[in-house]
């Protein structure tokens, strides 16, 4: 498996990986947003790392061996034999989001331990997907015997019981309470490729943004569009960054964009007098 990035800016390669449909490369789109912050990446380290990973993996599943003993190995492997696990003292360093770093250091968040894992479970032919679990991703698969979830940053699988008590306080959050309670597996629901990039990103838009660092924040907002351009909400929070960042006429384009889309949206008081005032600057 060879990447070739270098004739593209990063920007412009992650538009051409995201173009198509929800097929695109996961793992190269992924590892892809770590170009901004490490220019000098070759970016196939992550490649050629996973292809290692796979090996070693393979040569420790039994011929035969039925789906849950690969995934008994599997997470065998992952979470002990290799240690990776959730980065807990450091949380919200942009480097748990970037792969190539994960690969390296075996630390990362819920969403990029699962981008890895996933890619070894569909190499054993385990139908394996992300879940956008509300506050902590997770993922799934099914078995004859079952379906089962797995917990990448703590490397636990999780009961019925378990991912209740987790569903529960977000029931309250979405206004499922009462008479319009969800089940448990409406939060189960498989995250297609493009959800779990948008949920990257959206995790590196928050730590830059606490940071205040509105370059780089921008930088993740152009690839929010990039990657859901009918996600009218990443085009307004692209116009509100350039408006921070002086850049007038892109923070006017993104604006009037968002107000000729979602006329009726709660918060088009607000942009409409911040369009106002940057037009009358």
């Amino acid at each position: 498996m060879t990447w070739t990035p270098q004739t593209h800016s990063p920007l412009a390669y992650f538009a051409m990986l995201v173009a198509d449909d929800d097929d695109f490369p996961l793992l190269e789109t992924v590892a892809s947003l770590a170009m901004d912050e490490y220019p000098d990446l070759d970016l196939n380290v992550v490649p050629n790392a996973l292809d290692r990973l796979v090996q070693r993996l393979h040569r420790r599943v039994p011929a035969k061996a039925a789906p849950v003993e690969r995934l008994r190995v599997l997470n065998q492997y992952f979470f002990v034999d290799l240690g990776f696990q959730g980065n807990l003292n450091n949380y919200y360093d942009p480097d748990n989001s970037y792969v190539h770093q994960v690969l390296a250091t075996r630390r990362g968040i819920p969403i990029s331990l699962a981008v890895i894992w996933l890619e070894l479970a569909n190499s054993l032919d385990l139908q394996a997907h992300g879940v956008s679990f509300p506050g902590h991703f997770l993922c799934k698969l099914a078995l004859p015997e079952g379906q089962v979830v797995v917990d990448p940053f703590a490397g636990a699988t999780l009961s019925r019981e378990d991912l209740s008590e987790r569903a529960e306080p977000f029931k309250a959050q979405f206004g499922l309470t009462g008479d319009n309670d969800a089940p448990v597996d409406s939060f189960l629901q498989p995250a297609s490729n493009r959800d779990i990039v948008v949920r990257v990103l959206s995790n590196l838009r928050e730590i830059h943004r606490s940071h205040d660092d509105n370059q780089r924040e921008l930088a993740v907002h152009e690839r929010l569009v990039l990657v859901s351009p009918k996600h009218w909400e990443f085009r307004r929070d692209r116009g509100l960054c350039a408006a921070r960042l002086g850049d007038k006429p892109s923070a006017v384009r993104d604006l009037s964009v968002y107000l000729r889309e979602v006329p009726t949206a709660p918060d088009v008081p607000q942009v409409s007098a911040a369009l106002l005032q940057l037009q009358q600057i």
